[in-house]
């Protein structure tokens, strides 16, 4: 990863990209840098992933209210001012949300998972 100089960021002018769930959609507002990703993301009402996540991320809950369910049947309820992380292939997760939710996430190289030598 390289050096990020000071950058401020106004998320009200990142484009919005709208990704279709099983059910409900994902808005992503996207930085992207070597090996790193800022995201702002929005899930509507009724939002259902379409897969389970493999990747690492650290998640804030912004506002609202979702569930990520683990693929050993785990459920993590996330409420505003609520975090969780987790890195690369470790716990494959599945998130949903009933009334919507706007979550900061992170993610990059520094969530591989290493092996244990």
């Amino acid at each position: 990863m390289s050096n990020i100089l000071f950058e401020n960021i106004d998320w009200n002018n990142i484009p919005k990209v709208q990704h279709k769930g099983e059910t409900g959609v994902a808005i992503w507002q996207t930085m992207q840098y070597e090996g790193l990703r800022l995201r702002m993301v929005e899930y509507s009402s009724g939002y259902l992933a379409d897969h389970w996540c493999e990747k690492g991320h650290i998640v804030y809950c912004v506002d609202g209210e979702f569930e990520s369910e683990l693929k050993n049947g785990s459920i993590f309820k996330l409420e505003k001012g609520m975090s969780y992380i987790v890195s690369d292939d470790l716990s494959s997760h599945c998130s949903s949300s009933k009334n919507g939710v706007k979550l900061f996430i992170i993610d990059g190289d520094f969530l591989k998972n290493k092996p244990k030598i």
